[in-house]
Protein backbone atom coordinates (compact mmCIF):
# COMPACT_ATOMS: atom_id res chain seq x y z
CA UNK A 1 0.00 0.00 0.00
CA UNK A 2 1.01 3.64 -0.94
CA UNK A 3 2.24 5.51 1.92
CA UNK A 4 0.80 8.83 3.73
CA UNK A 5 3.58 10.70 2.13
CA UNK A 6 1.39 10.10 -1.21
CA UNK A 7 -1.58 10.96 0.04
CA UNK A 8 -1.27 13.04 2.50
CA UNK A 9 -4.95 13.18 4.60
CA UNK A 10 -5.76 10.75 2.46
CA UNK A 11 -3.61 8.21 4.07
CA UNK A 12 -6.75 6.60 5.66
CA UNK A 13 -8.58 4.80 2.80
CA UNK A 14 -9.90 2.29 4.34
CA UNK A 15 -11.24 -1.06 2.24
CA UNK A 16 -9.84 0.26 -1.28
CA UNK A 17 -6.25 1.21 -3.23
CA UNK A 18 -5.83 4.89 -2.90
CA UNK A 19 -6.56 6.19 -6.92
CA UNK A 20 -3.97 7.58 -9.23
CA UNK A 21 -4.26 9.86 -12.21
CA UNK A 22 -0.97 10.16 -14.62
CA UNK A 23 -0.21 13.34 -16.77
CA UNK A 24 2.89 12.73 -19.03
CA UNK A 25 4.71 15.23 -21.81
CA UNK A 26 5.95 13.77 -24.57
CA UNK A 27 7.55 15.33 -27.37
CA UNK A 28 5.84 16.53 -30.63
CA UNK A 29 6.79 14.73 -33.69
CA UNK A 30 6.07 15.75 -37.24
CA UNK A 31 3.09 14.00 -37.82
CA UNK A 32 2.14 15.32 -34.58
CA UNK A 33 2.36 12.18 -32.58
CA UNK A 34 4.73 11.74 -29.47
CA UNK A 35 7.39 8.99 -29.66
CA UNK A 36 7.38 6.08 -27.36
CA UNK A 37 3.84 7.51 -25.51
CA UNK A 38 2.67 4.51 -25.28
CA UNK A 39 5.35 2.34 -23.84
CA UNK A 40 6.44 5.43 -21.39
CA UNK A 41 2.50 5.56 -19.93
CA UNK A 42 2.08 2.05 -19.29
CA UNK A 43 5.71 1.82 -17.76
CA UNK A 44 4.32 4.38 -15.35
CA UNK A 45 0.85 2.40 -15.18
CA UNK A 46 3.06 -0.52 -13.73
CA UNK A 47 4.78 1.44 -11.58
CA UNK A 48 1.86 2.84 -9.58
CA UNK A 49 0.56 -0.60 -9.85
CA UNK A 50 3.94 -2.45 -8.09
CA UNK A 51 3.11 1.30 -5.13
CA UNK A 52 -0.42 -0.15 -4.62
CA UNK A 53 -2.49 2.79 -6.23
CA UNK A 54 -5.34 2.04 -8.51
CA UNK A 55 -5.06 3.98 -12.13
CA UNK A 56 -7.99 5.74 -13.15
CA UNK A 57 -6.95 7.72 -15.82
CA UNK A 58 -4.29 9.15 -17.87
CA UNK A 59 -4.05 13.03 -19.83
CA UNK A 60 -0.79 13.21 -22.10
CA UNK A 61 0.10 16.34 -23.70
CA UNK A 62 2.37 16.06 -27.08
CA UNK A 63 4.94 19.41 -26.96
CA UNK A 64 8.29 20.17 -27.32
CA UNK A 65 9.26 20.16 -23.77
CA UNK A 66 7.44 20.31 -20.76
CA UNK A 67 5.68 23.92 -19.33
CA UNK A 68 7.88 25.27 -16.53
CA UNK A 69 4.80 26.40 -14.71
CA UNK A 70 2.64 23.81 -14.79
CA UNK A 71 4.48 20.88 -16.61
CA UNK A 72 1.39 20.86 -19.22
CA UNK A 73 -0.35 23.75 -20.58
CA UNK A 74 -3.07 25.47 -18.81
CA UNK A 75 -5.76 24.11 -20.71
CA UNK A 76 -4.70 20.68 -20.04
CA UNK A 77 -4.21 21.17 -16.62
CA UNK A 78 -7.45 22.03 -16.39
CA UNK A 79 -8.69 19.11 -18.24
CA UNK A 80 -6.38 17.06 -15.53
CA UNK A 81 -7.89 18.74 -12.69
CA UNK A 82 -11.15 17.61 -13.87
CA UNK A 83 -10.16 14.13 -14.62
CA UNK A 84 -8.77 14.31 -11.14
CA UNK A 85 -12.07 15.49 -9.66
CA UNK A 86 -14.23 13.32 -11.63
CA UNK A 87 -12.67 9.58 -10.62
CA UNK A 88 -12.12 11.04 -7.06
CA UNK A 89 -8.27 10.89 -7.51
CA UNK A 90 -5.93 10.93 -4.40
CA UNK A 91 -3.00 11.44 -6.06
CA UNK A 92 -1.87 12.95 -9.70
CA UNK A 93 1.45 11.30 -10.41
CA UNK A 94 3.67 13.24 -13.40
CA UNK A 95 5.65 10.96 -16.13
CA UNK A 96 9.00 13.02 -15.35
CA UNK A 97 10.95 14.68 -12.90
CA UNK A 98 8.81 17.96 -11.54
CA UNK A 99 10.21 21.11 -9.86
CA UNK A 100 9.18 21.93 -6.49
CA UNK A 101 7.09 25.48 -8.29
CA UNK A 102 5.41 23.09 -10.97
CA UNK A 103 4.21 20.03 -8.12
CA UNK A 104 2.62 23.59 -6.45
CA UNK A 105 1.33 25.17 -8.93
CA UNK A 106 -0.45 21.35 -10.13
CA UNK A 107 -1.58 21.01 -6.75
CA UNK A 108 -3.59 24.44 -6.70
CA UNK A 109 -4.76 23.58 -9.88
CA UNK A 110 -6.03 19.77 -8.97
CA UNK A 111 -6.55 20.52 -5.93
CA UNK A 112 -4.87 16.63 -4.60
CA UNK A 113 -1.47 15.76 -3.76
CA UNK A 114 1.19 16.09 -7.15
CA UNK A 115 4.04 13.43 -7.02
CA UNK A 116 6.56 12.74 -9.86
CA UNK A 117 8.03 9.53 -11.26
CA UNK A 118 11.12 9.89 -9.24
CA UNK A 119 9.41 9.92 -6.45
CA UNK A 120 7.46 6.57 -7.14
CA UNK A 121 10.43 4.97 -7.61
CA UNK A 122 11.52 5.94 -4.61
CA UNK A 123 8.50 4.52 -2.93
CA UNK A 124 8.95 1.41 -4.59
CA UNK A 125 12.44 1.30 -3.73
CA UNK A 126 11.80 2.03 0.08
CA UNK A 127 8.69 -1.15 0.02
CA UNK A 128 11.31 -3.44 -1.73
CA UNK A 129 14.25 -2.99 0.75
CA UNK A 130 14.82 -5.88 2.54
CA UNK A 131 18.44 -5.75 4.06
CA UNK A 132 20.10 -3.03 6.55
CA UNK A 133 22.19 -1.90 3.59
CA UNK A 134 19.31 -1.74 1.26
CA UNK A 135 17.53 0.42 3.78
CA UNK A 136 20.02 2.66 4.62
CA UNK A 137 21.07 3.59 0.34
CA UNK A 138 17.05 4.23 0.17
CA UNK A 139 16.75 6.45 3.17
CA UNK A 140 19.87 8.33 1.41
CA UNK A 141 18.20 8.27 -1.68
CA UNK A 142 15.15 10.10 -0.53
CA UNK A 143 16.89 12.57 1.43
CA UNK A 144 18.69 13.54 -1.55
CA UNK A 145 15.51 14.21 -3.63
CA UNK A 146 13.70 15.80 -0.57
CA UNK A 147 15.67 18.68 0.60
CA UNK A 148 15.62 20.68 -2.04
CA UNK A 149 11.61 19.65 -1.38
CA UNK A 150 11.04 20.82 1.50
CA UNK A 151 8.26 23.53 2.42
CA UNK A 152 7.13 25.37 5.40
CA UNK A 153 4.05 22.83 6.11
CA UNK A 154 6.37 20.36 6.83
CA UNK A 155 4.06 18.26 4.27
CA UNK A 156 7.28 17.33 1.99
CA UNK A 157 8.22 14.04 4.89
CA UNK A 158 5.99 12.20 6.76
CA UNK A 159 9.68 11.52 8.93
CA UNK A 160 12.01 13.74 9.69
CA UNK A 161 15.32 11.88 8.93
CA UNK A 162 13.72 8.57 7.72
CA UNK A 163 10.62 6.91 6.39
CA UNK A 164 9.04 7.75 2.71
CA UNK A 165 9.12 11.18 1.13
CA UNK A 166 7.02 13.32 -0.77
CA UNK A 167 7.36 16.01 -3.53
CA UNK A 168 7.01 19.07 -2.76
CA UNK A 169 7.33 23.00 -3.42
CA UNK A 170 8.99 25.78 -2.47
CA UNK A 171 9.11 27.44 0.87
CA UNK A 172 6.91 29.93 1.03
CA UNK A 173 6.85 30.47 4.95
CA UNK A 174 9.04 33.57 7.05
CA UNK A 175 8.92 33.79 10.69
CA UNK A 176 9.05 30.83 12.69
CA UNK A 177 7.89 28.82 9.77
CA UNK A 178 11.12 29.55 7.84
CA UNK A 179 13.17 28.52 11.20
CA UNK A 180 11.47 25.40 11.69
CA UNK A 181 12.73 25.02 7.76
CA UNK A 182 16.26 25.61 8.26
CA UNK A 183 16.04 22.74 11.42
CA UNK A 184 14.54 20.27 9.11
CA UNK A 185 16.91 20.79 6.48
CA UNK A 186 19.66 20.87 9.33
CA UNK A 187 18.61 17.47 10.21
CA UNK A 188 18.14 15.79 7.43
CA UNK A 189 21.42 16.59 6.40
CA UNK A 190 22.66 15.55 9.67
CA UNK A 191 21.19 12.19 8.71
CA UNK A 192 22.34 11.97 5.34
CA UNK A 193 26.21 12.53 6.80
CA UNK A 194 25.40 9.60 9.16
CA UNK A 195 24.10 7.71 6.22
CA UNK A 196 26.80 7.94 3.99
CA UNK A 197 29.00 6.70 6.85
CA UNK A 198 27.15 3.79 7.23
CA UNK A 199 26.93 2.59 3.50
CA UNK A 200 30.61 3.97 2.84
CA UNK A 201 31.35 1.11 5.94
CA UNK A 202 29.15 -1.95 4.12
CA UNK A 203 31.11 -1.18 0.60
CA UNK A 204 34.31 -1.31 2.19
CA UNK A 205 33.61 -4.94 3.72
CA UNK A 206 31.69 -5.72 -0.04
CA UNK A 207 35.11 -4.74 -1.35
CA UNK A 208 36.62 -7.05 1.25
CA UNK A 209 34.85 -9.71 -0.27
CA UNK A 210 35.36 -8.92 -3.48
CA UNK A 211 39.36 -8.84 -2.77
CA UNK A 212 39.20 -12.12 -1.19
CA UNK A 213 37.06 -13.52 -4.44
CA UNK A 214 39.94 -12.20 -6.59
CA UNK A 215 42.82 -13.41 -4.50
CA UNK A 216 41.23 -17.08 -5.00
CA UNK A 217 41.11 -16.56 -8.32
CA UNK A 218 37.22 -16.98 -8.10
CA UNK A 219 35.80 -15.60 -11.49
CA UNK A 220 32.65 -12.87 -11.25
CA UNK A 221 29.45 -12.76 -13.09
CA UNK A 222 27.11 -10.24 -12.43
CA UNK A 223 23.71 -10.58 -13.68
CA UNK A 224 22.38 -6.88 -14.77
CA UNK A 225 19.39 -5.98 -16.90
CA UNK A 226 16.13 -3.63 -17.23
CA UNK A 227 13.71 -4.69 -14.08
CA UNK A 228 11.24 -7.34 -14.58
CA UNK A 229 13.53 -8.82 -16.86
CA UNK A 230 13.39 -12.11 -15.49
CA UNK A 231 17.11 -11.82 -13.60
CA UNK A 232 16.02 -13.06 -10.14
CA UNK A 233 14.35 -16.57 -11.83
CA UNK A 234 17.38 -16.77 -14.51
CA UNK A 235 19.85 -16.64 -11.53
CA UNK A 236 17.81 -19.48 -9.57
CA UNK A 237 17.37 -21.55 -12.74
CA UNK A 238 21.62 -21.15 -13.22
CA UNK A 239 22.00 -21.77 -9.39
CA UNK A 240 19.56 -23.36 -7.61
CA UNK A 241 19.24 -20.63 -5.14
CA UNK A 242 15.87 -19.26 -4.06
CA UNK A 243 15.97 -15.84 -4.58
CA UNK A 244 12.14 -13.74 -4.39
CA UNK A 245 10.96 -14.20 -7.88
CA UNK A 246 7.50 -11.94 -8.78
CA UNK A 247 6.22 -10.16 -11.36
CA UNK A 248 6.76 -6.46 -10.24
CA UNK A 249 8.95 -3.95 -10.79
CA UNK A 250 11.98 -3.82 -8.51
CA UNK A 251 11.49 -7.11 -6.81
CA UNK A 252 15.03 -7.77 -6.08
CA UNK A 253 17.03 -4.50 -4.91
CA UNK A 254 19.50 -6.46 -2.41
CA UNK A 255 22.58 -8.48 -3.89
CA UNK A 256 22.39 -12.00 -3.74
CA UNK A 257 25.59 -14.05 -4.66
CA UNK A 258 25.69 -17.55 -5.64
CA UNK A 259 28.79 -19.64 -6.62
CA UNK A 260 28.22 -22.27 -9.73
CA UNK A 261 30.87 -25.20 -10.33
CA UNK A 262 31.56 -26.57 -14.07
CA UNK A 263 34.17 -29.24 -14.59
CA UNK A 264 36.95 -27.22 -13.27
CA UNK A 265 35.54 -23.95 -13.09
CA UNK A 266 34.01 -22.26 -10.13
CA UNK A 267 32.43 -18.97 -10.07
CA UNK A 268 30.09 -16.56 -8.79
CA UNK A 269 26.83 -15.29 -10.24
CA UNK A 270 25.39 -12.24 -8.56
CA UNK A 271 22.06 -10.80 -9.26
CA UNK A 272 21.35 -7.07 -9.06
CA UNK A 273 19.46 -4.37 -8.67
CA UNK A 274 16.97 -3.73 -12.45
CA UNK A 275 17.73 -0.40 -14.16
CA UNK A 276 14.38 1.74 -16.01
CA UNK A 277 13.78 4.32 -18.01
CA UNK A 278 15.35 7.59 -16.30
CA UNK A 279 16.33 6.08 -13.59
CA UNK A 280 16.83 8.66 -10.66
CA UNK A 281 20.39 9.81 -10.22
CA UNK A 282 19.46 9.85 -6.37
CA UNK A 283 19.27 6.47 -6.57
CA UNK A 284 22.22 5.99 -8.80
CA UNK A 285 24.20 7.86 -6.52
CA UNK A 286 22.80 6.01 -3.35
CA UNK A 287 22.94 2.29 -5.11
CA UNK A 288 26.89 3.06 -5.96
CA UNK A 289 27.94 0.69 -3.60
CA UNK A 290 25.97 -2.43 -4.59
CA UNK A 291 25.97 -1.43 -8.48
CA UNK A 292 30.06 -1.87 -7.38
CA UNK A 293 29.30 -5.63 -8.06
CA UNK A 294 28.70 -5.04 -11.55
CA UNK A 295 31.71 -2.81 -12.22
CA UNK A 296 34.24 -5.48 -10.46
CA UNK A 297 32.92 -8.34 -12.41
CA UNK A 298 34.50 -10.19 -15.02
CA UNK A 299 31.54 -10.50 -17.42
CA UNK A 300 28.65 -8.69 -17.33
CA UNK A 301 25.52 -11.30 -18.19
CA UNK A 302 22.90 -8.63 -19.64
CA UNK A 303 19.34 -10.06 -19.31
CA UNK A 304 16.81 -8.65 -22.13
CA UNK A 305 13.14 -9.63 -21.60
CA UNK A 306 12.45 -10.68 -25.35
CA UNK A 307 8.59 -10.39 -24.71
CA UNK A 308 8.57 -6.55 -24.32
CA UNK A 309 7.85 -5.07 -27.20
CA UNK A 310 10.47 -2.24 -26.67
CA UNK A 311 13.39 -4.88 -25.61
CA UNK A 312 16.10 -2.60 -27.71
CA UNK A 313 15.07 0.34 -25.97
CA UNK A 314 15.53 -1.30 -23.05
CA UNK A 315 19.03 -2.94 -23.88
CA UNK A 316 19.85 1.29 -24.55
CA UNK A 317 18.82 2.06 -21.05
CA UNK A 318 20.69 -0.33 -19.62
CA UNK A 319 23.83 0.34 -21.68
CA UNK A 320 23.35 3.99 -20.39
CA UNK A 321 23.16 3.16 -16.56
CA UNK A 322 26.00 0.68 -16.66
CA UNK A 323 28.59 4.05 -18.73
CA UNK A 324 27.58 6.06 -16.13
CA UNK A 325 28.47 3.77 -13.05
CA UNK A 326 31.53 3.11 -14.78
CA UNK A 327 31.09 -0.65 -16.14
CA UNK A 328 30.73 0.75 -19.76
CA UNK A 329 33.39 -1.09 -21.22
CA UNK A 330 33.05 -4.85 -19.51
CA UNK A 331 32.57 -8.23 -21.23
CA UNK A 332 29.14 -8.21 -21.89
CA UNK A 333 26.84 -11.95 -23.05
CA UNK A 334 23.47 -10.59 -24.10
CA UNK A 335 20.74 -13.14 -22.94
CA UNK A 336 17.36 -12.97 -24.48
CA UNK A 337 14.63 -14.19 -22.04
CA UNK A 338 11.10 -15.22 -21.72
CA UNK A 339 11.48 -17.22 -25.07
CA UNK A 340 8.42 -19.59 -23.87
CA UNK A 341 5.84 -16.36 -23.70
CA UNK A 342 7.52 -13.96 -27.02
CA UNK A 343 6.46 -14.21 -29.99
CA UNK A 344 8.95 -16.18 -32.62
CA UNK A 345 9.13 -13.45 -34.67
CA UNK A 346 9.99 -10.84 -32.03
CA UNK A 347 12.84 -13.23 -30.98
CA UNK A 348 14.29 -13.84 -34.31
CA UNK A 349 14.08 -10.40 -34.68
CA UNK A 350 16.40 -9.60 -31.60
CA UNK A 351 18.85 -12.21 -32.63
CA UNK A 352 19.06 -10.90 -36.08
CA UNK A 353 19.96 -7.36 -34.31
CA UNK A 354 22.04 -9.14 -31.40
CA UNK A 355 23.49 -12.24 -32.90
CA UNK A 356 25.38 -13.08 -30.34
CA UNK A 357 23.14 -12.92 -27.84
CA UNK A 358 21.60 -16.53 -26.08
CA UNK A 359 17.81 -17.01 -26.13
CA UNK A 360 16.58 -18.62 -22.89
CA UNK A 361 13.48 -19.07 -20.92
CA UNK A 362 14.15 -19.34 -16.82
CA UNK A 363 10.83 -20.50 -16.46
CA UNK A 364 10.93 -23.94 -18.99
CA UNK A 365 15.21 -23.87 -19.04
CA UNK A 366 15.11 -23.99 -22.92
CA UNK A 367 18.76 -22.36 -23.71
CA UNK A 368 20.11 -22.78 -20.30
CA UNK A 369 22.70 -25.40 -20.60
CA UNK A 370 23.65 -23.48 -23.75
CA UNK A 371 24.27 -20.13 -21.59
CA UNK A 372 26.23 -22.48 -18.93
CA UNK A 373 28.73 -23.66 -21.89
CA UNK A 374 28.56 -20.05 -23.29
CA UNK A 375 29.78 -18.57 -19.73
CA UNK A 376 32.22 -21.05 -18.96
CA UNK A 377 33.74 -20.50 -22.00
CA UNK A 378 33.77 -16.60 -21.76
CA UNK A 379 35.58 -17.07 -18.55
CA UNK A 380 37.73 -19.72 -19.26
CA UNK A 381 39.58 -17.34 -21.73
Amino acid sequence: MAGTWLMGDAAATAGRRPTAVLVAVHPEQSDGSGPGSDTSLAELRRLADTDGLAVAGAVVQNRAKPDPATFVGAGKADELAEVAARNRADVVIADGELSPGQVRNLEERTGVRVVDRTALILDIFSEHARTSEGRLQVELAQIAYQLPRLRGDGRSMSRVGGGRMAGGAGMGVRGPGEMKLETQRRRLRQRATRLRGNVAELSRRRERRRGRRARNRVPSVAITGYTNAGKSALLNRLTGADAPVQDVLFATLDPTVRRISTGDLTYTVTDTVGFVRHLPHQLVDAFRSTLEEVTGADLVLHVVDASAPDALEQITTVHGVLHEIGAGDLPELLVLNKIDVAPPEWVDALCRACPEAVPVSAVTGEGVDRLRAELAARLSR
